[in-house]
């Protein structure tokens, strides 16, 4: 905590051009919940004439957005003073829901955001993992993401078994072991011929620490006409639909499914018609990157893709449902 505290008050300075006192621990954080004080250190600074309390976000604690906006207010209220969220590193899509909230937030050395002061000043971005064109790839993702929804959790797993269960050759295998070790979400390990990756995080924190690695499953999305050929109908709800089946969000007016590459072909070469635009009656389809099905028995998407697929909504309804859904995972 001192390093971020000393870090911030650094940048203040630098981008703001004013010498800045050194924080001060906030005297009042021992009233504060435990579930506060567990997720955030807390200092205070004078900024600009005004007294404010900054919640520096411990190293390694696994906070939602939407749990980091609603602690805030919390701790608003209970101080009666501006309140700052201050951490190391924000991903691109936490950023811009941040500011679409406008919680105030600085990144040392990246961005200072204070909308109560209007103040919005910004260098370049430090991400949480390596460079956005370090995706991973789908088979990657899709792997990743079937390994994490295993219950129970398993450290060690081996990548070929998981792959031939999702139809992935031992060249696609082998390029996603090296993928997750460099990463640095997994380590790989030989027992006797057999590959296997070890993680030595809990699933929350591999899933945090993926994320910016990650891209939304859809390829695109088409208009089919009602009604589908028998024995063609997509099987997987997914967008919007899916997440109100998960959440107190209301359905849209349309169903929204999800098929892999291969079903849409098949489907289309059944008679399933695209449609130019939306018309009364239509489905929506997303053609996925990866098979929707990468949990067996169940009627809508995986929850790690479907958060994925809405996490860029601007709709503050989503994210709240999103939020939502994120207690459903299951670690």
């Amino acid at each position: 905590m001192p390093d971020l505290v000393a870090a911030t008050r650094d940048y203040i300075n630098a981008v703001m051009g004013i010498a800045l006192p050194a924080a001060q621990p906030w005297a009042h954080s021992a009233e504060l919940p435990y579930y506060l004080r567990d997720a955030f250190d807390f200092g205070t600074i004078t900024l600009l004439g005004h007294p404010i309390v900054l919640a520096i976000a411990r190293t390694g604690a696994a906070q939602s957005l939407g749990e980091v906006r609603t602690w805030l207010a919390k701790v608003r209220t209970l101080a009666g003073l501006p309140v700052i969220y201050v951490t190391d590193a924000l991903a691109s899509f936490e950023r811009r829901r941040l500011i679409e909230q406008k919680v105030p937030f600085i990144v040392p050395g990246n961005q200072l955001y204070l909308p109560d002061l209007g103040i919005d000043l910004r260098e370049h971005f430090r991400q949480r993992a390596p460079a956005p064109d370090a995706t991973l790839s789908p088979a990657t993702q899709a792997m990743l993401i079937t390994t994490l929804l295993r219950h129970p959790w398993q450290t060690e797993w081996q990548p070929s078994l998981v792959a031939g269960a999702l139809g992935y050759t031992p060249m696609t295998t082998s390029r996603a072991v090296k993928e997750l070790a460099a990463a640095g979400l997994a380590a790989a390990h030989s027992v006797g011929r057999a590959r296997w990756l070890r993680m030595t995080l809990h699933p929350a924190q591999v899933w945090e620490r993926a994320q910016p690695l990650m891209r939304t499953p859809i390829k695109r999305t088409a208009w089919v006409a009602y009604p589908v050929p028998t024995g063609h109908r997509a099987g997987r709800l997914a967008g919007l639909s899916a997440l109100a089946r998960h959440s107190m969000l209301a359905a849209p007016q349309w169903q929204v499914y999800a098929v892999s590459a291969a079903e849409w072909k098949i489907a289309v070469a059944a008679g399933v018609r695209e449609l130019p635009e939306y018309t009364p009656g239509a489905e929506q389809w997303q053609l996925w990157n990866y098979t929707p099905a990468l949990v067996p028995d169940v009627q809508t998407v995986d929850p790690l893709s479907l958060t994925l697929s809405l996490r860029d909504s601007t709709d503050e309804r989503v994210q709240i449902a999103l939020d939502e859904l994120k207690g459903q995972f299951p670690w």
